[in-house]
Formats: C-alpha cells, sequence, structure tokens
C-alpha cells in the first residue's frame, strides 16, 4: 500500500482529515520502524499515546457523567475502565477501521506478529487521539472517542467480560470450560500469550492477549460470536 494513500483511507475511515499529516504518521509509527531508520528515539507513538490516554480518559469520564445522573461514582469508574482498557480499545480499532493494517514496524516487529498484537494497537489507537487532539482540539478528539468507543458500549462490555459470559452459557450445557495455554512469546516486559479455550474436552477456539486472562477473553470472544450469543 502506498504511504500517502494508506494515510488518506484511514483518515476517511476514521473521519478525520489532518491538517498536520506527519502527526498522523508519528501515530502510526512503532519504535522499531524509527530504530531501523535511525531516526529521533521520539519519533514514534508513544508521546502521542500519553496524551490521548489522557484526552481519553477525560472524554469518557465526561460522556458517562452527563449521560448518566443517576450513576454512583464507582459503578462509571468501573464502567469507565471496561471501555479504556487495552482488549476493548484493540477491539474497537480493529472492528471500526482494522488499524494494525496501518502501522510501521520495523521487521523484527512485524514477524513476531505486531501488527496484530493488542498492546500495540490500542497504544496506537490512543496516540491517534492524541494526534488528534494536538492537530483539532478537544472537539474533534472526543467526537473520535464516542463514535470509536461510546457506541454500542453493551457489546464492547461484553467482549471485556466474554469468560463469565461464556461460562454462563456453558453451564447451560451441562458441559465443561477450560482453557490452555498453547504459546508464550515476546521479552518479559511485553509478553504476548495465545490460549485454547476448551469446551467438553474439544478447543473450540484461540485467542491472544498481553496476559493471560486478556487472551481467555479473546478466545471466550470467540466461541460467542460463533454461537451468536454476542
Amino acid at each position: 500500500m502506498n504511504r500517502l494513500n494508506g494515510y488518506q483511507e484511514l483518515e476517511k475511515k476514521i473521519g478525520y482529515v489532518f491538517h498536520d499529516q506527519t502527526l498522523l504518521k508519528t501515530a502510526l509509527t512503532h519504535s522499531s520502524f524509527s530504530n531501523e531508520l535511525k531516526l529521533n528515539k521520539t519519533d514514534n507513538y508513544e508521546r502521542l499515546e500519553f496524551l490521548g490516554d489522557a484526552v481519553l480518559e477525560l472524554s469518557v469520564s465526561e460522556y458517562l457523567y452527563e449521560n448518566n445522573p443517576a450513576m454512583h461514582e464507582g459503578n462509571m469508574t468501573k464502567l469507565r475502565a471496561s471501555l479504556v482498557c487495552e482488549p476493548t480499545l484493540a477491539f474497537c480499532a480493529r472492528e471500526a477501521f482494522s488499524l494494525g493494517d496501518y502501522l510501521l514496524l520495523g521487521k523484527g516487529e512485524e514477524m513476531t506478529g505486531g501488527r496484530g498484537r493488542d498492546s500495540i494497537v490500542s497504544d496506537v489507537f490512543e496516540a491517534i487521539i492524541g494526534a488528534i487532539y494536538l492537530d483539532g482540539g478537544f472537539a474533534p478528539a472526543r467526537k473520535f472517542v464516542e463514535r470509536f468507543v461510546l457506541t454500542d458500549m453493551e457489546r464492547k462490555i461484553g467482549f471485556t467480560d466474554s469468560k463469565t459470559r461464556l461460562q454462563e452459557v456453558v453451564q447451560e450445557t451441562g458441559e465443561t470450560l477450560g482453557y490452555e495455554l498453547l504459546e508464550e512469546t515476546g521479552p518479559a516486559h511485553d509478553r504476548e500469550y495465545l490460549v485454547a479455550a476448551i469446551i467438553g474436552g474439544e478447543e473450540k477456539a484461540r485467542g491472544r492477549g498481553r496476559t493471560k486472562k486478556a487472551a481467555e477473553q479473546a478466545a471466550a470472544y470467540e466461541i460467542l460470536k460463533s454461537l451468536h450469543r454476542i
């Protein structure tokens, strides 16, 4: 994919055209890519992700506060945590605009599956929020969050609670549900796990995640989708 065409395609999908397109490029750039090209250590998404995380938290908090006048603080905190966690953001990014397709990765990161790694995809998602904020201010950044995070919240929250929901489904059939760790890859500070969900002694789906629980959630979600229970 031509890089410029790729940026324009992504802008169309997210509904925002950057005045300064270098912000978008930086938001999509992993440190492995900038390292290979011997760019500055800050020429990657990490600083934008730091900013985007704050904008995301404020956008979600403000939305929940404004739209749930009877909801207590503790419940709003739990709901916000479900919406801004790594698995949910990666899910939003993949489902809405296949964000992994647009990442700029080094060869090593590409070969080890970085394009599909939740930790990277969710961080880049937040970096894009930060880039939009710097380029156009809080209003378009909040609009982005409302469109891609705060719509269809029940289903997105259901994704983060897939294990519990699948357990309830399996209990109805009287079968047993378990998870098996198949693979553990990456350095200690950035592990990725591959897990199989086993029902009645038979593997039904696999999931990847930065933690074992996240991988189990992903596998459970795949089964729920196949059963049309999501």
